[in-house]
C-alpha cells in the first residue's frame, strides 16, 4: 500500500477510504494484506486525474462501473461545469490583467470595474458567473481606464 500511495504522492489513508467507497477492490494475501496490482495503480490514476478535473467521489466511482447507467450524464454534466469554471477563470484573469494596468490601485474603485457589477451592486443579478450572465463576454478583458 505505501509503496502505490508514494507513488502518486497519497496518504495511505487515502487508499484505504477509496477502498471503503468501492473505487478499488486490491487483492488480498492470505495474511489479509493489500496486493496492489498494475490495473490498480492504473484505477488509481484515474481516480486522482479526476478529481483534479474536479470529480467528485461519487461521479468518479460512477466513471469506473462499467454497469453504470449514468455514466454519459455525468460525463455531460461535468463537461458544462468544466465549461463554466473555464469562463470563470477566464473572467478572473481578465480582471487581473485589467488590474495591472488599471490606474486605480483600489479595483473597487476602478470605473469600469463598477460599471461592471453595478447591477450586482444594485441587486438585480446575483453571482459573478458569466455563464449565466451573456452580457458579459469574457473573451473580452475590461477596458483600461483612460
Amino acid at each position: 500500500m505505501g509503496e502505490l500511495a508514494d507513488r502518486f504522492e497519497l496518504p495511505t489513508h487515502v487508499l484505504r477510504h477509496w477502498e471503503s467507497m468501492g473505487l478499488l477492490a486490491p487483492e488480498r494475501d492470505a495474511a489479509g494484506r493489500r496486493r496492489y496490482r498494475e490495473d490498480d495503480a492504473y484505477r488509481v490514476a484515474a481516480i486522482v486525474s479526476s478529481k483534479a478535473a474536479g470529480m467528485s467521489l461519487d461521479q468518479i466511482r460512477s466513471l469506473l462501473d462499467s454497469g453504470a447507467d449514468d455514466r454519459r450524464q455525468i460525463l455531460t454534466d461535468h463537461l458544462a461545469d468544466l465549461s463554466d469554471r473555464m469562463a470563470e477563470m477566464e473572467r478572473s484573469r481578465h480582471l487581473t490583467e485589467h488590474a495591472l494596468e488599471c490606474r486605480a490601485h483600489d479595483v473597487a474603485n476602478c470605473p469600469n470595474f463598477r460599471s461592471h457589477v453595478a447591477d450586482l451592486v444594485a441587486g438585480t443579478r446575483r453571482g459573478l458567473h458569466p455563464a449565466r450572465h451573456p452580457a458579459h463576454d469574457p473573451g473580452q478583458p475590461l477596458r483600461p481606464r483612460a
